[in-house]
């Protein structure tokens, strides 16, 4: 079954063994054949106290492991957030069937976060915000400046807005006002190993500041194929809840964002998967600075190499990642990346499969080149070498940051359709391309805040003309949707993803 957009894993229970040895006490020769062996008083005194000793440094070594838990938990789970989320969806099945008729109700949600900056900005995933219309945000109870003569329970909450969201990653940045807020690190340099014990922190079935133990299962595991994202593995019990919480090492660092789990039940079978820190602190950066995630570019493809593949072109290993275009006059070609090139290594990663590839590019900061060891030469070329080439990262912008750039948002807003939109410059132009029909508005998006007709229209979409009047600027679309009243048939000419449409609806 394909993943629940939840948690899982199963309780651990650790075991200390300590393996204690001590000197024979007893001779061979005191133990021949017809004579008796000697009651030594003292030594049996001796192996008591010895034992009373060993006991008491492993009750030792067990209350000091007891209290590093407590004071982790105690110092990491202030920085944790509980996610309440709220918005409209479908009933589910088994509420009954009404005639086959879509019936939207009131849903709610709870996820977790965790505080990365102390100015109220938070990390979650993106499926537990996606579709929201309201998201609040409940510190812990720790955080609360409230009168100690609270009742127990109550926690302060406080609205939330989506700065970004990043679904390739299943990542979103939140933003509460507040200050001074704990906070916990994405940045710290670790080499998380298999059978490292970890925390996942979070808020279970809604109970909030949940803390759990485990171990980490696997370091760079591909849940999805689909997907060149590799995951922490860990079998920290986790469940519905447990989303965007952070999965933490033994010494508070992130190692992870808790995101989904494989199970069969649903619930706890050990297999959770966190989205690694490096990743979730690249997105963060991206989403604070721009809204979206800029993603690098060197000029070049590549294809994970097979058995077949080597064999018919004579390549030296049948597997990796092998070369199979290169830009002409691109950032690959000027360093000298050449097809049939085999990649080893990217930023000193390991590259064995295309998504491991495209995650070291992913994570690339684009102030610097991509340093690539390649393989370069076939089995019958013995002049087989490594090179080190260090190729120049192209930053490719998201269409919708130029786009959201020259938003006005007095200028922009068209009230009757509840949208924002803008006019096709010479600058725009230039981003979204060649359009079947010249004019026109760009939609970069839908005023949240208005209800008003389902157009259909989307991010993207070019307006082109409203019922046959051609639409040249937004001041000619607003003006053209103002001279509508209700009950009025209207109909948009759009362009969208290189195709002209109608999309017809009533003005309500």
């Amino acid at each position: 079954m394909s993943p629940s957009l939840a948690f899982g894993g199963v309780y651990y229970v650790a075991t200390i063994i300590l393996l204690l040895s001590s000197p024979a006490t007893s001779s061979w020769a005191q133990q021949a054949v017809g004579q008796p062996t000697p009651t030594n008083k003292a030594s049996d005194k001796s192996k008591a106290a010895a034992a009373e000793s060993r006991s008491a440094d492993t009750q030792n070594v067990l209350r000091q492991m007891n209290s590093a838990l407590q004071e982790l938990a105690a110092r990491v789970s202030p920085a944790v957030v509980q996610i309440q989320t709220t918005g409209y969806g479908p009933l589910t099945e088994g509420d009954g069937d009404r005639g086959r008729t879509a019936l939207i109700v009131r849903q709610r949600a709870v996820g977790s976060g965790v505080i990365v900056d102390a100015n109220g900005y938070i990390m979650t995933n993106a499926h537990v915000v996606e579709g929201a219309h309201r998201i609040r945000v409940a510190l812990p109870m720790s955080l609360s400046s409230s009168p100690s003569n609270l009742p127990a329970g109550r926690r302060q909450l406080f609205d939330a807005k989506v700065l970004g969201v990043h679904k390739e990653s299943d990542l979103a940045l939140l933003k509460i006002e507040q200050t001074n807020l704990p906070t916990l690190s994405l940045e710290a340099q670790q080499n998380i190993r298999v059978g490292q014990m970890v925390l996942a922190v979070g808020s279970p079935e809604g109970l909030q500041s949940s803390v759990t133990m485990g171990v980490i299962s696997a370091v760079a595991r591909q849940a999805d194929p689909a997907k060149s994202l590799n995951y922490v593995q860990t079998d920290a019990p986790i469940n519905p809840g447990n989303s965007g919480g952070p999965l933490v090492d033994m010494d508070g660092y992130v190692v992870g964002i808790n995101t989904f789990i494989l199970s069969q039940s649903g619930g706890s079978e050990g297999l959770g998967f966190a989205i690694p820190a490096r990743v979730v602190n690249f997105v963060y950066h991206s989403l604070r600075k721009y809204g979206h995630v800029h993603h690098v570019e060197m000029g070049a493809g590549a294809q994970e190499i097979t058995p077949t593949l080597a064999e018919g072109l004579g390549l030296p290993q049948s597997w990796g990642v092998i070369v199979d275009d290169v830009t002409p006059d691109g950032p690959a070609a000027a360093a000298g990346v050449q097809v049939q090139d085999i990649i080893l290594t990217a930023d000193d990663r390991p590259i064995e499969t295309l998504s491991a590839l495209t995650a070291a590019t992913y994570l690339h900061n684009p102030d610097k080149p991509v340093k690539l060891e390649i393989l370069r030469g076939t089995d019958a070329n013995k002049n087989r070498e490594k090179k080190i080439l260090y190729v120049a990262a192209v930053e490719k912008h998201d269409q919708m940051d130029l786009l959201m750039d020259a938003t006005d948002p007095e200028k922009s807003l068209v009230p009757g359709l509840g949208i924002v939109a803008i006019d096709i410059t010479d600058q725009i132009r230039s981003a979204i391309g060649t359009t079947r029909i010249s004019g026109g508005v760009v939609v970069v998006g839908r005023a949240a805040n208005l209800i008003v007709s389902d157009s259909g229209v989307q991010t993207g979409d070019i307006i082109h003309s409203l019922n046959t009047k051609p639409i040249d600027s937004v001041e000619t679309l607003r003006s053209a949707v103002r001279a509508l009243k209700s009950g009025d048939a209207v109909v948009l000419q759009i362009e969208r993803d290189g195709g002209l449409q109608y999309l017809p609806f009533e003005m309500e």
